[in-house]
């Protein structure tokens, strides 16, 4: 029954930083491992950070952003972010928000087909 909204993107050039938000509503927020995916034109979504219900570990990253996009939660307000600095054009995409109530689980946290619950999206562009 939860539902996500994202916000926060829009058009960066190279170099730049974004950060982006995602907030829930209509569930107990504390109890889910949440994440941010992304998916291009023509591309397959794929995976870009995880964090657990207590925020503080368990926190998995891909490879491709490790080092320059960092996630969040602040259970107080039910919302995480994502922020992203030394942005690409390759980082040009939607952006999704996505729950699950369960224990956190690094490999689960990966796999998009995991989740039931998922924001809009949110567009990303990042020119060079």
């Amino acid at each position: 029954q939860v539902q996500l909204v994202e916000s926060g993107g829009g058009m960066v050039q190279a170099g730049g930083s974004l950060r982006l938000a995602c907030v829930a509503s209509g569930g107990t927020f504390s109890e889910y491992t949440m994440a941010w995916f992304r998916q291009a034109p023509g591309k397959e979504r794929d995976f870009i950070a995880a964090i657990s219900w207590s925020g503080r570990t368990n926190t998995a990253s891909a490879d491709s952003v490790k080092g320059r996009f960092t996630m969040s939660r602040d259970n107080a307000k039910n919302t995480v972010y994502l922020q992203m600095n030394s942005l690409k054009p390759e980082d040009t995409a939607v952006y999704f928000c996505a729950a699950r109530s369960g224990v956190y689980n690094p490999m689960n946290a990966r796999r998009s087909t995991w989740y039931g619950a998922w924001g809009p999206g949110t567009q990303v562009t990042v020119s060079s």
